[in-house]
């Protein structure tokens, strides 16, 4: 089966986590705690498919305010897929990039929301998370490959597309010289349109130019 996860699709199965399958395909998805429902960071909306995962659990009801959970929210580290069929999701943080991108004026009132419901499930959440006990070493190395995780989506959501005409002009972008027309030491090989091979174009002098 497949699962959209922020408009692109990826394959599922049943049993599988939320995150794992957003991380495993690099989706740009919050789990700064390395998955352990601490950071609450993966915050994830349902757009399609609820009854086909797991129902919120006593501890997950603990973390979402009611608000959240009647407009869909789930937290991906605590959800799984329990029945095939169509499921479409959309993540906190992707829904934060196109705000940044559309509208950034937006991210205000949303931060206010976001910060309201939190505070609503402050006691419960402190109260949840203080009753459990933690592998301290394996949760240090989970956090630690989390945040680098994440901090490298976060980067790679955020860089402007290359455009095609971008670079020497053959098609290929000046930041890949391996592929494309473009030999290991960056030098565009390609053709013109005639089928002529183009004088070699050094990607640093078309850069500079």
């Amino acid at each position: 089966m497949n699962i959209t996860i922020n408009n692109k699709v990826y394959e599922a199965n049943v049993g599988d986590r939320l995150l794992d399958i957003a991380r495993k395909n690099h989706a740009h998805i919050g789990y700064f705690c390395g998955g352990n429902s601490i950071c609450q960071t993966c915050y994830v909306t349902v757009l399609e498919g609820a009854d086909l995962l797991s129902p919120l659990s006593d501890y997950e009801k603990a973390l979402l305010s009611d608000n959240l959970i009647h407009e869909g929210t789930r937290m991906a580290c605590l959800t799984t897929i329990e029945k095939p069929g169509i499921i479409r999701i959309v993540s906190t943080v992707e829904e934060v990039k196109q705000m940044f991108e559309t509208n950034p004026v937006e991210l205000v009132g949303y931060a206010g929301k976001m910060g309201r419901e939190a505070l609503v499930k402050f006691p419960d959440t402190m109260r949840i998370q203080a009753g459990r006990k933690f592998d301290l070493l394996q949760l240090i190395s989970d956090v630690l490959k989390g945040i680098g995780d994440a901090l490298i989506l976060i980067f790679d959501a955020f860089q402007p597309t290359s455009s095609p005409s971008e670079g020497c002009g053959c098609g290929s972008t000046a930041h890949s010289p391996h592929t494309g027309g473009h030999d290991t030491k960056g030098t565009c090989t390609m053709t013109d349109a005639q089928g002529r091979e183009k004088k070699p174009i050094p990607i640093s002098s078309s850069i500079a130019a």
